[in-house]
């Protein structure tokens, strides 16, 4: 008797005991950061699911169910939608992968492990996707040097990108790299300056690249790099215009006045 009853003791507690194969119940929320483009993986930590496991993935405060795994069957809930075919399960440990993920994946996952002879498990992750700007050009007066004698022939210019992860900026005169940078930390701005003649024919370009984005940025030189006597400003020709204007004024005044003196003295 005391057998059976020690049989029943291990058949029916010992399996609730091993729920921490799925990790215990938590609200602390797993946050990942990727570059738009990039794929990531979030793990159920799970060893190998069994036949009578069922992993659903959800996403979105809504808790969108967006995948599934029973009996080693798949359904992708949100496959021609917000994800079309970028969500992929591992058939062994009910992972879930997300290629090609872009800015409008950001947000949050839910994983749900139920089990009919372990004790349920869920765990959250936050994801957060961060996309490669085009690279933009500026006209950087504040490093031109204008003590130096060759300042009047020659322009600074500066490319940059803001919010990058994982990224490489580069200036190329035409096919040569001239000058680059890159970086791997989150959330960074980057900035590469650029001298070159006023007069320079060559095509020059700034270059933004990720592992699996490039953007690139023509530079204008006519356009960003002007002398001073090829700026134009809105009140060219105004004021001897306004000159011209008054003088005539005042000469029909006069002209006025004097033939109205003329018939009066008359």
């Amino acid at each position: 008797m005391f057998c059976y009853t020690l049989g029943l003791f291990f058949t029916f507690f010992i399996p609730m005991g091993v729920s921490g194969v799925f990790g215990a119940n938590t609200d602390e929320v797993k946050s990942l950061s990727v570059t738009e483009g990039d794929s990531v993986t979030l793990n159920t930590d799970v060893t190998e699911v069994q036949s009578f496991d069922q992993i659903l993935w959800m996403f979105g405060h809504r808790e969108t169910r967006i995948a599934e795994m029973y009996r080693q069957d798949f359904d992708m809930f949100d496959s021609n939608e917000t994800f079309g075919d970028r969500l992929k399960m591992d058939s062994q440990t009910g992972s879930l992968t997300i290629t090609d993920i872009r800015n409008e994946h950001s947000g949050l996952y839910k994983l749900n492990i139920i089990s009919s002879r372990r004790a349920n498990s869920y765990k959250k992750f936050s994801v957060t996707v961060y996309a490669l700007p085009v690279p933009v050009i500026i006209n950087n007066y504040s490093n031109s040097s204008s003590n130096s004698s060759s300042s009047a022939s020659r322009c600074s210019v500066l490319c940059s990108v803001v919010n990058v992860s994982a990224v490489s900026l580069s200036w190329f005169k035409g096919n040569s790299v001239l000058s680059s940078i890159s970086v791997s930390n989150l959330s960074i701005s980057l900035s590469l300056p650029l001298e070159v003649e006023y007069q320079d024919k060559n095509t020059y370009s700034c270059v933004a690249n990720d592992t699996f984005t490039t953007h690139t940025t023509h530079l204008d030189i006519q356009q960003l790099c002007q002398t001073d006597k090829d700026l134009y400003s809105p009140f060219d020709g105004v004021i001897p215009s306004l000159i011209y204007a008054v003088l005539g004024m005042k000469a029909v005044t006069l002209l006025t006045v004097f033939i109205m003196s003329n018939f009066n003295s008359e």
